[in-house]
């Protein structure tokens, strides 16, 4: 059963949620699940144009270096500095041949940010860090604050790039060291479904959809469930893109906003991009106040070499892979 959830709105300031490019909080609907206490689902409460500034920062500017991604387990790191630059001109004159060959940004399967999580040890490090986004950190602070949680640090991110073939195995994130402070899930694109399961890994699931500019908060007894996302679909409206995607951004941002219009030219290839894709950020902390990683004995934290296999299934929708 659905139920609405109570809202923080005086833990957000209408300035504040403007200059994330959010609706002011008393006007966002949010809904838990019966059965899932700490589970809350937040329909698009993006202002119109802003998701905009989220793809575009996902597509062009998180991927860039120090930042982290599945590519670089594959390629000299001179060939992945610029995904971008090398993705932007034929991911414009692309069309709906499948026989076209995938530009590099369309062979992305995750970015890591802030603390780069390690796909084979499973566990973040102290040593494998590099500074956090200002502007999703922001974000995060915002949402996280009128859910309820006040002070939340946005430490890491993980980038997820789905498109049509692509799926996301049964897994739970725990390995951040602080389970208090909750997971934040935002999607943008096209649809998908979103399944999510108990606290052991038999246990049947709720499925429920995801559309572009839904947030999902997974905090106390939900933070440790475990979910997938066995598929992803055109969004429901039946057009190539969602429509809150077609929205143009107002002209008067707030002084001190993170967001930035994105120019026709980056739009075009963003929107290019979304017509067979979904892009998944999350955010977490990782450490809670004062906390430290425990000491690490013959480890780098940057041995990922099995990354791109593991986390993202494609083409093989029996196939399933154990939990990350």
């Amino acid at each position: 059963q659905v139920f609405r959830s109570q809202l923080s709105i005086s833990s957000v300031s209408d300035q504040d949620a403007y200059k994330a490019g959010l609706q002011p909080v008393s006007q966002w609907k949010a809904y838990g699940l019966s059965g899932y206490p700490g589970f809350i689902f937040i329909p698009n409460p993006f202002l119109p144009g802003c998701q905009r500034h989220w793809v575009k920062q996902c597509l062009k500017v998180y991927p860039q270096k120090p930042n982290v991604c599945n590519l670089d387990m594959h390629m000299a790191p001179e060939k992945t500095i610029d995904l971008w630059g090398q993705s932007k001109e034929q991911l414009r004159r692309k069309n709906s041949s499948k026989r076209d060959p995938r530009s590099l940004l369309e062979k992305l399967r995750w970015v890591t940010l802030g603390y780069h999580y390690n796909w084979d040890t499973k566990k973040y490090s102290a040593n494998h860090h590099t500074p956090f986004p200002s502007d999703l950190a922001f974000l995060s602070e915002q949402v996280a604050a009128a859910c309820g949680f006040w002070g939340f640090q946005a430490q890491a991110g993980i980038l997820n790039y789905y498109h049509f073939d692509s799926s996301l195995g049964i897994h739970v994130d725990e390995s951040e060291l602080d389970h208090s402070r909750p997971l934040l899930s935002f999607s943008f694109g096209q649809s998908s479904i979103f399944l999510l399961g108990g606290l052991k890994r038999e246990e049947a699931p709720t499925a429920m959809f995801m559309h572009s500019g839904d947030i999902m908060v997974m905090s106390g007894f939900s933070r440790l469930l475990y979910h997938a996302v066995p598929r992803v679909l055109p969004n429901r409206e039946g057009t190539v893109l969602p429509s809150c995607l077609d929205q143009a951004l107002s002209s008067d941002l707030p002084l001190g906003s993170v967001i930035e219009p994105s120019s026709d030219e980056d739009w075009q290839v963003c929107a290019k991009y979304l017509q067979s894709s979904r892009i998944n950020m999350t955010v977490r902390q990782v450490l809670a106040e004062g906390q430290k990683f425990p000491e690490e004995s013959g480890t780098n934290g940057k041995g990922q070499a099995s990354a791109d296999n593991s986390y993202h299934q494609e083409h093989s929708r029996a196939k399933r892979h154990k939990p990350n």
